[in-house]
């Protein structure tokens, strides 16, 4: 029984105790059992986190700023993945919420009915990220895509650029690039203009596609002087069309998210700068249950406002 109590650090342990325990332990190998802890308490030491995808540098980036924000905490993240699936996402958090997690973080704000009936019945906190455009559970982290879309079309508009095309993939499915995808169309109709030409990939995002997108669109429409990708991947993409196609100083090519890999390139690209890892970083400390000073939010609400880099006037 004091072994017990030692490793689950309880304050009537001495530390000298503690510590002799703890090198039994090393000695021995020991690992602790998790699970017959959780069947007291009706929870484990786990934060469920369901994500879209891993092929996306997106993602990686706000694992790495959950992991962070539950660094000290004891708390360990667990990922499942949807692959922009409704279906599996339902799923992936079925089976999830079945290990008695501490909290569960889930990405956007769209999940059909029955999976938000399941997640308001969880008794954890529901930490949702990356959207603030939808009603929210719990707790919510992230940027509106629509309000995004907008300013990126009256940054582009005030810049000089008037015949613009769109590039994008799977937007059934990637409802946020589609959020933003329809803020730059309004603003684009506000100033009666729209997008001359457009190509839509049916597979997920990614640097080979936006290329491969990109060229069909310059040589279906050579006019162009902006296109606006669905994300950084296919822009990035898209920049190496240009190259290939003696355009990189023609056209401007705007994206989202504000990779590092954008910004390494030799030729300018427009972003909105999502502040991925910072988004991770609070939902980590959320599912901790503690909080970030000093951030733009209203009760479980925390918004931020993307900063738009690489346009210019001209």
């Amino acid at each position: 029984m004091t072994a017990s109590r030692a490793l689950r650090g309880a304050p009537d342990v001495s530390a000298e105790t503690r510590q002799r325990v703890l090198e039994a332990t090393e000695l021995l190998g020991y690992v602790g059992n998790r699970l017959a802890l959780s069947l007291s308490s009706q929870k484990t030491n786990l934060v469920a986190v369901v994500v879209p995808s891993m092929s996306n540098i997106v993602f990686p980036e706000v694992l790495a700023g959950i992991s962070a924000g539950l660094e000290g905490s004891g708390m360990q993240a667990v990922f499942g993945l949807t692959d922009y699936d409704a279906r599996k996402e339902r799923d992936v958090i079925r089976d999830m919420l079945s290990w008695r997690p501490s909290a569960i973080v889930v990405t956007g704000l769209d999940q059909p009915e029955d999976t938000v009936k399941m997640l308001r019945s969880a008794d954890v906190p529901v930490i949702q990220i990356m959207d603030l455009d939808g009603t929210p559970i719990d707790f919510n982290v992230g940027l509106s895509h629509g309000k995004a879309g907008e300013e990126m079309a009256r940054a582009l508009i005030a810049a000089g650029r008037k015949r613009f095309g769109y590039i994008g993939s799977a937007l059934e499915r990637d409802l946020r690039a589609a959020k933003r995808k329809a803020g730059f169309e309004r603003v684009l109709h506000e100033n009666h203009l729209s997008f001359i030409g457009q190509r839509l990939g049916d597979t997920l995002s990614s640097v080979g596609l936006g290329k491969y997108l990109t060229h069909q669109l310059l040589r279906a429409e050579p006019n162009l002087d902006c296109i606006y990708y669905s994300n950084d991947d296919m822009a990035v993409g898209g920049a190496f069309a240009g190259l290939e196609a003696s355009r990189s100083g023609e056209i401007l090519m705007a994206g989202f998210n504000g990779l590092d890999l954008a910004a390494a390139l030799p030729l300018r690209i427009a972003t909105s700068k999502s502040p991925l890892r910072m988004i991770g970083e609070i939902a980590g400390r959320l599912a901790r249950g503690s909080t970030a000073p000093n951030l733009p939010s209203t009760g479980k609400i925390i918004a931020f406002v993307p900063e738009i880099t690489g346009v210019h006037q001209g």
